[in-house]
């Protein structure tokens, strides 16, 4: 069995489209492991609990990033996971946490790297950006997690086109539809 463990710090929209992947027998030979959020708010560990999938709040307050991060290994490695998604992870991981898991967690990111990507680019600031650029096309990138941010090789990228009627929420939508469809096509093919 591949095991796969989800890192969530909001909604969990793409988490949401892997299990129902996942339910409907689209994903044999994978399963999800362990869901954790650093926000003990995230919809994305109420979305997994209510679907009887285990969901973990590591609570990041008086930790250094490198204390947290050896908080969550411990539960990763504990729960024998394969790879580690990144779904809407608002947090930068530290380097010993990327070397204990090389080219086995990945992000999807928004945008069409190397475009808009970066320390500064998520959520809504991405669309925006990408707005007042006045680009024709958009998308999101799948790629590795390495050390820098949004820096890792670029494992699928999907493109859409941008509207002269586009708002931020309009474009985030278009966005995500692409990744709900594509995340769970490259876990199989990770799994594989």
């Amino acid at each position: 069995m591949f095991r796969i463990g989800i890192l969530a710090s909001t909604k969990g929209t793409d988490l949401q489209a892997i299990i129902d992947e996942m339910k409907a027998g689209q994903m044999p030979g994978i399963e999800l492991a362990v869901v954790i959020s650093n926000k003990a708010d995230s919809y994305a560990l109420e979305r997994s609990k209510e679907q009887g999938f285990k969901a973990i709040f590591v609570d990041p307050k008086g930790k250094s990033r490198e204390e947290f991060d050896v908080e969550m290994l411990q539960i990763l490695e504990k729960e024998k996971v394969d790879l580690i998604v990144l779904v809407g992870y608002m947090r930068i991981l530290s380097v010993p946490f990327i070397k204990a898991f090389p080219k086995r967690i990945i992000n999807v990111h928004p945008a069409l790297i190397p475009k808009f990507c970066g320390k500064n680019f998520f959520g809504a600031n991405v669309h925006e950006a990408v707005l007042a650029a006045h680009e024709k096309q958009t998308g999101m990138t799948i790629h590795y997690v390495e050390e820098g941010v949004d820096t890792g090789e670029i494992i699928l990228q999907k493109t859409c086109p941008v509207l002269e009627t586009d708002t931020p929420d309009t474009l985030k939508e278009r966005v995500q539809a692409l990744e709900k469809k594509w995340y769970p096509e490259v876990i199989r093919n990770l799994a594989k």
